[in-house]
């Protein structure tokens, strides 16, 4: 069926009430009419949706729309609905139908009734189903979210793969795949999987120039969330976790603090789910965290923030989440908080997965490294990943991101490069990240003794920089793809064809003078506290004298200063000023045991300090903690006081070892005991308890880094982070 431009723009304006396409909406529509083959990549806010919807309107038979997720068509087919005296006009066909219902689709299709069916992948699979499309008039097929087919794709179906063998079988129809993020390498895999090789294709740019990018530090992550909400009230945003668990915790910290917020996860009922996606796009509710499952195709052109709590697994998947953001073209921040660690758990999950999904895993997760360390325009990072090219001078929101409006300093690192990849070399890539460092730091270890390293001539050649320094310039070597992770020996690194051209023929790296996350937080808070006004800026006289209190207040009780409040926590209180126990409970990594067994001195003196000072207290940046805040913190004291092995324990609830310690680490930080003796007795003799417990004792500092740095070579991170428990529980509970 061909229509003319004139009969399409009166279409469009009788059916969606818009007076003239986007670009290039109306090509696309026009050439899937003329029976062709069309592939679209189109970013999210672009209008892909209408592409396949007007047309299917205006065409005689049903477009049959291949969907992922059930959230995703119902509110496609609630959008179709809306502009239909007729509501048999759009269908859903997937596993939520009962039999009445699926017999009331078929009428309405073939009765002529219904113009677009939304079918999930394995709907079409149904002997009865593809023997019923084939009795029907199909006007062509639209393959939705199309990049789930690609194992290189963010959301990789494996049912999608076999769409083209169903279609085939169905009938002869045109085919229209729609995606929002396909790297050229998925593009081309979409196309061939799907037979299409031969489309039309039809790119608009990536670039969204009204989002402004950010990446954090991720300390503290929780109050930055809060503060940042609070100064923006009653915008519409997004928060993204990775696990289910997070998305409930965060869900309900920001109620507790004021904010009308719902969780959103795979775990969660279909009806919860629906009736939270409900109160979002109705604007009964102001932030939704989750993970993501929520999102895609959600037509909410006005949420003004996405926060990411975790990085993401892939910049397809970033790219996305942080798409829904100003779709109106207005105000849209999207803030990711980074921390080279959640790097190191995901890529100690993709270890178990197959060789294949590996490889391709670890290679996406080098990608996010590369845009959450870059210097560059993360503009221009992301579009040159999509295979855009950007002017970041002045393209359209060439200052919209953090690198771009606070430029850093750029240091040649081409020298360093080439003394790591030589070393990398001459111990013959047999060694992981840390060892590396260890050589170039000149730092003993189990490794550097056991290969007898120290007599080398490379050994501490670069011990005037920084572990940080190192760690950055390997993790550069990464990203430029001068190094690689060897698949089978999980983290030893290995020299590639590049690494091995570089060492003798340097070229120059750019890299930021200062890369150490840890050390911008300081500089970020910074910028946080004076954008809410001077009275919320941290006390220094005030943490100055906390500290002093708290060496008096350790000397009485015979134990190091880190066990009466850490420093965050000393931080906290001269940000806050809280006055009495109960506001002292409140405090970051406070609770109300250790609030009861050292609290007084601390409140007595800032109730003394905000009176003679005049301080007018920030009480609205309080941030309340969730009553009781370890979910699990009644088992497990049950437990341990029964005894029960701690793999037994993490068992029963469903949890990792990692999370059962740091539920655990939570409760004695503040002030419960836990009777652990019984499990520590098993892992550790009385010597080796003893040698940490000392060093405990003496340490400034509790931090597991230093922890790592004295007995990492001798004790795995899990047996230290036990010990530090039982010491906390021990001496300061």
């Amino acid at each position: 069926m061909k229509s003319s431009l004139k009969d399409l723009s009166i279409s469009l304006k009788k059916y969606f009430g818009f007076n003239s396409f986007k670009e290039p909406q109306e090509q696309i529509i026009q050439s899937l009419l003329n029976k062709n083959n069309v592939f679209v990549l189109m970013p999210t806010g672009g209008g892909k949706s209408l592409c396949y919807q007007l047309p299917a309107l205006i065409s005689e038979g049903t477009a049959i729309v291949v969907s992922p997720l059930i959230a995703l068509m119902k509110n496609q087919v609630d959008a179709v609905r809306g502009i239909s005296s007729n509501d048999g006009v759009a269908h859903v066909l997937n596993s939520s139908l009962n039999k009445t219902e699926v017999k009331k689709v078929k009428d309405d299709i073939s009765m002529g009734i219904t113009k677009l069916l939304y079918v999930a992948p394995e709907s079409l699979t149904k002997e009865e189903y593809v023997d019923f499309f084939k009795t029907i008039n199909i006007s062509f097929f639209a393959i939705d979210e199309a990049h789930c087919i690609s194992e290189w794709g963010h959301d990789f179906r494996p049912e999608y793969r076999n769409l083209r063998h169903i279609i085939e079988k169905i009938g002869n129809a045109p085919v229209i795949a729609l995606t929002a993020t396909a790297t050229p390498k998925v593009q081309d895999d979409i196309q061939k999987t799907l037979g299409m090789t031969n489309a039309k294709v039809f790119k608009s740019s990536f670039n969204r120039p009204n989002l402004f990018y950010e990446i954090r530090p991720k300390v503290n992550p929780e109050k930055q969330i809060i503060k940042y909400i609070k100064e923006n009230p009653g915008k519409s945003g997004i928060i993204y976790c990775l696990s289910r668990k997070k998305v409930e915790e965060l869900a309900e910290l920001l109620k507790v603090n004021g904010i009308n917020a719902l969780p959103y996860h795979a775990g969660l009922d279909a009806k919860s789910r629906a009736l939270h996606q409900d109160k979002f796009l109705m604007e009964e509710v102001d932030v939704i965290c989750a993970t993501i499952a929520f999102g895609m195709g959600i037509d909410k052109p006005d949420v003004r923030f996405v926060f990411h709590y975790d990085i993401p697994k892939s910049l397809e998947s970033y790219y996305q989440e942080t798409g829904r953001a100003g779709r109106d073209g207005g105000e849209g921040h999207c803030i990711a908080f980074y921390d080279y660690k959640d790097i190191e758990k995901l890529e100690k999950f993709l270890a178990a997965k197959p060789v294949s999904e590996r490889e391709i895993g670890m290679q996406l997760l080098q990608e996010v490294v590369g845009y959450a360390e870059t210097s560059m325009s993360r503009r221009k990072y992301l579009l040159h990943y999509f295979g855009e090219e950007f002017d970041e001078n002045h393209g359209l929101g060439s200052k919209m991101d953090d690198n771009s409006l606070n430029p850093k300093n750029m240091i040649n690192v081409s020298e360093e490069m080439k003394q790591m990849l030589i070393i990398v070399e001459k111990t013959q890539e047999k060694l992981k990240l840390k060892d590396l460092v260890n050589i170039a730091m000149g730092k003993e270890s189990v490794v550097t003794k056991s290969y007898k390293l120290s007599t080398e001539d490379y050994f501490g050649i670069g011990k005037d920089k920084t572990d940080n320094f190192w760690k950055s310039v390997i993790r550069q070597a990464i990203v430029h793809n001068l190094l690689s992770k060897d698949i089978e020996s999980y983290g030893v690194l290995k020299l590639s064809e590049s690494g091995k051209k570089f060492i003798n023929q340097p070229k120059e790296i750019l890299m930021a003078e200062d890369v150490d996350f840890e050390k911008e937080i300081g500089a970020q808070n910074q910028t946080l506290q004076q954008s809410a006004g001077e009275n919320n800026v941290s006390d220094k006289k005030l943490y100055e004298d906390l500290k002093n209190i708290r060496k008096k207040v350790a000397k009485e009780n015979g134990i190091p200063p880190f066990a009466v409040f850490q420093d965050p926590s000393l931080e906290d209180m001269a940000l806050q000023y809280p006055t009495t126990l109960s506001e002292l409970s409140n405090v970051f990594g406070v609770g109300e045991g250790k609030a009861k067994k050292f609290g007084k001195k601390f409140v007595d003196y800032i109730a003394k300090y905000v009176e003679e000072n005049d301080i007018i207290r920030p009480e609205d940046l309080v941030i309340k903690q969730v009553a009781n805040k370890s979910s699990y913190k009644v088992f497990i004291i049950q437990s341990t006081d029964r005894k029960l092995d701690f793999e037994d324990i993490a068992k029963a609830k469903d949890l990792s070892m990692e999370d059962l310690l740091s539920e655990m680490e939570s409760i004695v930080y503040q002030g419960t005991k836990l009777n652990i003796d019984y499990y520590v007795n098993e892992l550790l003799d009385e010597e080796q308890q003893e040698e940490i417990i000392d060093f405990l004792m003496d340490s400034e500092s509790d931090k597991m880094s230093l922890l790592l740095d004295e007995f990492g070579d001798e004790y795995s991170e899990d047996e230290l982070r036990i010990m530090r428990i039982k010491f906390i529980s021990d001496v300061a509970n």
